[in-house]
């Protein structure tokens, strides 16, 4: 998938006039690349469309509208977009009650290293978590993560095959795994590669 420029981005005038339309496409869009894996965390694959949404949402809150400011936020968001090899994922780690979110969170310290996707009966490949930075400290782990699995090309071509798919984690604490992918969101990742 090609990185997004300047010129792939809408002015906040432009954008204020189409957010409504773009948003609703947006969601719709994402239902077919999120993946709950146990009860409590939600997997959202990235791609161009959703990448192109966080830069637009972040220039409308911020009002950045200066060029540097506009390149600062590709540079930060545009590693997040696939590069047809691999699936760049945003893992949400979600626990409704406020009160108790910081315990659970503790108790799920290191859970982005422990997420894993298996394909057909090719080893478990884990994620490379956090490249940006840490998100980590030493009483808990954060509730959002950005995860990178790189896929062989073995891998890749089984997917194609329809073999089967498993994305899981294997933490102590919290261990579950998803089995049962939608036909609609295998096809919706399948299409990330080259």
């Amino acid at each position: 998938m090609q990185k997004l420029t300047t010129t792939d981005l809408m002015t906040l005038e432009t954008y204020a006039r189409e957010r409504p339309a773009f948003r609703s496409k947006v969601i719709a869009h994402k239902k077919s690349r999120s993946v709950a894996v146990g009860p409590n965390t939600t997997w959202l694959f990235e791609d161009r469309l959703t990448i192109h949404y966080q830069v637009q949402e972040m220039l409308r809150t911020e009002r950045i509208f200066e060029p540097e400011g506009i390149a600062e936020e590709l540079h930060a968001y545009n590693p997040l977009i696939p590069d047809g090899r691999n699936w760049k994922v945003t893992l949400l780690v979600e626990f409704a009650d406020p009160a108790t979110r910081p315990q659970h969170l503790a108790r799920l310290k290191g859970i982005e290293d422990r997420c894993y996707v298996q394909v057909a009966d090719f080893s478990r490949v884990h994620a490379i978590a956090d490249e940006d930075l840490e998100r980590e400290n030493e009483e808990k782990t954060s509730s959002v993560h950005f995860l990178r699995f790189e896929l062989s090309e073995a891998m890749i071509g089984a997917l194609r095959g329809g073999a089967r798919l498993v994305m899981g984690i294997d933490h102590a604490n919290y261990s579950h795994a998803n089995e049962a992918i939608a036909d609609h969101t295998r096809k919706a990742l399948i299409a990330d590669f080259a």
